[in-house]
């Protein structure tokens, strides 16, 4: 932290003085708070317990039968499928979303504040609703290459966002003396902002692949097997967890070398990136004229709106215009929506709640301990909703049973399912606060709690706003867990949906896809606003 100058630093109380030198700020943070570290560790527990039950029910029969369930062809074949899947539509979603991001965020084509827009709108369309879409008009749409259209147009957003939002803000000084030495305009592309842009996309690239890992609604849509769908099978079918346990190790596992991977990269961030904070003056990039290229340009930023968004837009139109007969009983689709959203509320909130801990302690105290529960936390995120709701389950019949099978286990699932989300928010809002505003503040006479619900929370509003529409977003179209988890006789808008959509009533379907995606909006326009900032005047981006 930056010493004031001497006629500031003179003005200033004593006490002020102790607390922004930088060796009182290192004796601050050599010991994390007790209440910190406790609240912090209870969360991690929580959200870890998915974690504890599949190996303790994969140990059941013995690490010789865990070997041998593992060394079936069965295994292999899910293995090459996840991996090969992974691969692909990583690869697949880094290339749109780089592109789109450059497109919108640096060049002069028309539209970019509508294009921006629309490119992220496919977030409000669950992966599920997006393979029923597809699925439905385009039967052919089935196996790998069906999983990695569906699994691509429903997560480039992933990328697409912290990547317009890193272009956005980056400062343009290094591109421009990269362009006085010489250099062109395609090499300063590869050579300077491409690695500008290299920690987002490592982190969307961590979120695509984390995604892919636990989907299971949009597979079974294009009748594609990998990891997730298996487990979900032999549950179902035969009860069996022990298999289903085998196979979620092999999930956990993935997740720690993409995590590892992920980690590795950032390592290896570029140097010498000048990012403009929130807040300072920015030096907005010249936009890149594209001449001649702007038709082509035009027509693939129009054919990606097109597939990813026109298509679901278009087959949910087409199935509510054709109407909704079906053999199952009908339902109130406002009573589905209200308990949806009751739940997705919910869920927001804890989620949020009990990021904030975990946060602050790798923010206030880093260190191998803190940056490894956040890493445990991500862990969780490969698993399918399946392995979280059976291990909910386990946990509440044997130290909770009054809450089974009642709405309490339903918002756990969830908030063990979402809780990296809303830790991933609330810790990138955190790093835009110095570390030294909580040391002033105490050193004025103020409590922890105090400078925490005065000083801290109020700097992070917007993450803490950003958490609480993710964990709506995606708790409001959570299909596997909900369908173990969801009390007797309660219904939300994915069981409904996919009551439907496995008889093959895809009209009868349409509404509660419809609903799902008209609530997820309102959330999606927060979450681009605030990754992308307000928009910047035509002078400014000129």
């Amino acid at each position: 932290m930056s010493q004031p100058a001497a006629p500031a630093r003179a003005a200033l109380p004593r006490s002020v003085l102790r607390a922004m030198n930088p060796a009182a700020l290192r004796r601050r943070a050599s010991g994390a708070p007790l209440v910190l570290s406790l609240m912090a560790a209870a969360v991690a527990v929580v959200v870890c317990c998915p974690l504890v039950f599949v190996v303790m029910q994969a140990g059941q029969s013995g690490w010789d039968s865990v070997r041998r369930l593992l060394g079936r062809p069965l295994v292999t074949t899910l293995l090459w499928h996840t991996l090969e899947l992974t691969v692909t539509v990583t690869a697949a979603t880094l290339l749109i979303g780089f592109c789109a991001a450059f497109l919108t965020q640096r060049t002069d084509i028309p539209g970019r504040r509508v294009f921006t827009v629309l490119l992220a709108m496919p977030l409000a369309v669950p992966e599920f609703v997006h393979g029923y879409c597809w699925v439905s008009l385009f039967p052919s749409v089935q196996g790998f290459w069906g999983a990695v259209l569906v699994m691509t147009t429903s997560l480039y957003p992933l990328v697409f966002l912290p990547v317009a939002a890193t272009l956005r803000r980056s400062d343009a000084a290094t591109e421009e003396v990269a362009r006085s030495l010489g250099h062109s305009r395609w090499r300063v592309l590869w050579r300077v902002t491409l690695p500008q842009t290299r920690p987002a996309l490592a982190g969307g690239a961590l979120l695509v692949s984390l995604y892919l890992l636990g989907e299971y609604g949009a597979f079974a849509m294009v009748r594609y097997t990998t990891f997730a769908t298996a487990i979900y099978t032999q549950f179902e079918t035969s009860f069996d967890t022990v298999s289903a346990s085998v196979l979620a190790l092999v999930l956990i596992v993935l997740a720690v070398l993409v995590t590892g991977a992920e980690a590795g990269a950032g390592r290896r961030r570029g140097r010498g990136v000048r990012v403009v904070r929130e807040g300072a003056a920015a030096r907005p990039a010249d936009p890149l004229a594209l001449g001649r290229g702007r038709i082509p340009a035009l027509l693939g930023l129009a054919a990606v709106v097109g597939t990813t968004l026109g298509v679901p837009v278009y087959a949910l139109g087409y199935w509510l215009a054709k109407g909704n007969s079906s053999t199952l009983p009908s339902a109130s689709i406002w009573t589905a929506t209200a308990t949806t959203a009751g739940y997705a509320l919910v869920t927001a909130a804890v989620a949020t709640a009990a990021a904030v801990p975990v946060a602050l302690l790798a923010w206030r105290h880093p260190g191998h301990a803190s940056e490894g529960i956040v890493r445990l936390a991500y862990l969780t995120r490969a698993l399918p909703g399946i392995a979280v709701a059976l291990a909910v389950v386990f946990f509440a019949i044997r130290y909770a049973q009054p809450w089974y099978q009642q709405p309490p286990m339903l918002v756990a699932g969830y908030v063990v399912l979402f809780f990296p989300l809303a830790l991933t928010a609330v810790r990138a809002s955190l790093a835009h606060v110095p570390h030294g505003v909580e040391d002033v503040a105490r050193s004025l006479g103020r409590r922890r709690l105090a400078v925490l619900g005065r000083v801290t929370l109020p700097l992070i509003a917007p993450g803490l706003a950003a958490s609480f529409a993710m964990v709506a977003l995606t708790a409001s179209t959570e299909l596997t867990a909900t369908l173990l988890l969801h009390p007797t006789g309660t219904e939300t808008l994915a069981t409904r949906f996919w009551s439907y959509t496995t008889g093959l009533a895809y009209g009868a379907a349409a509404p509660y896809a419809a609903m799902m995606t008209v609530l997820s909006v309102p959330a999606v326009v927060l979450l681009t606003r605030r990754t992308l900032g307000p928009a910047r005047s035509l002078k400014e981006e000129a």
